[in-house]
């Protein structure tokens, strides 16, 4: 990634990369350069360096943004207010305009897509396509809902054992990925406060299933075919209501973009192609 340098005391010193907008303080990583700008936005209790198989793929010819969403990575605040995916629909809008980006792809995994489909709903002149992975545009039914309620409570009070560590890690991962060693660590360094905020948006966030048919730009839906999180009938429903929008099933769990990501890329690559969507 590219940063911003500056000199103190005639050292050079790396600037932290934060936009101070919309009442936030967001953490991004940008490489830069002339090509079309692709904005990830990540899942639940996750944060940009998920779409590292992404970025790598793509940042030769693209713009590759990733951001870290509020109660998230180094967003995350000792103190977190009640928000909404509108909320952070407006934060992603507002970080386009820090960045001088009049619009851009969206890619969202879940949680990401879910305040994706909502800038493209409330600010459609941003957004050129969208890609949406893992996800819905209908809300939880009560029984999940209170399933993962009860795994937060263990969580916090517990400050994660490792059974719901693996619980978590099947949610999101699927079963045996080597990876999930590394994001137990960074859950256990998750707040109580942050955590409750975030899943409590989660939790209360509203049904677009009836709005996402005003959704004119291209979109391609990705869906692991084991995605323990959101069944694929789900991701289906959204092919239907979302115009000319394309479905891809790829082998894989909720974040299949981290764990099988070389078909992702490549349903992106095809994608990006088809629709003229080039750097």
């Amino acid at each position: 990634m590219s940063h911003a340098w500056k000199t103190k005391d005639g050292k050079q010193e790396k600037e932290v990369p934060y936009a101070d907008v919309n009442g936030q303080r967001l953490y991004y990583e940008d490489t830069g350069g002339s090509g079309q700008a692709i904005v990830f936005s990540h899942g639940l209790l996750l944060d940009g360096t998920m779409f590292s198989p992404q970025v790598t793929a793509f940042r030769d010819r693209y713009r590759c943004i990733v951001w870290d969403e509020r109660g998230h990575g180094k967003t995350a605040t000792e103190t977190l207010p009640s928000f909404s995916y509108y909320d952070s629909a407006n934060d992603l809008s507002a970080l386009l305009s820090f960045l001088g980006i009049d619009s851009a792809i969206l890619v969202g995994v879940s949680q990401g897509a879910f305040l994706g489909m909502r800038c493209a709903l409330r600010h459609p002149e941003r957004v050129r396509a969208q890609v949406l992975i893992g996800a819905q545009a209908g809300i939880d039914d009560p029984k999940t809902l209170a399933g993962y309620r009860a795994l937060l409570d263990a969580w916090i009070a517990g400050k994660l054992p490792e059974e719901i560590a693996a619980t978590v890690e099947h949610i999101l991962f699927g079963p045996g990925w080597p990876g999930a060693a590394a994001w137990k660590e960074k859950w256990r360094a998750m707040t109580a406060p942050n955590l409750s905020a975030a899943m409590d948006t989660l939790a209360s966030r509203d049904d677009i299933t009836d709005k996402i048919s005003s959704i004119g730009v291209p979109t391609l839906i990705v869906h692991g075919d084991i995605d323990a999180a959101i069944p694929l009938a789900r991701a289906q429903a959204m092919k239907d209501a979302i115009p000319n929008a394309e479905l891809i099933v790829i082998a894989g769990g909720h974040s299949v973009n981290m764990t099988n990501p070389d078909p992702v890329n490549a349903a992106i690559n095809d994608f990006l192609g088809l629709h003229h969507l080039g750097a």
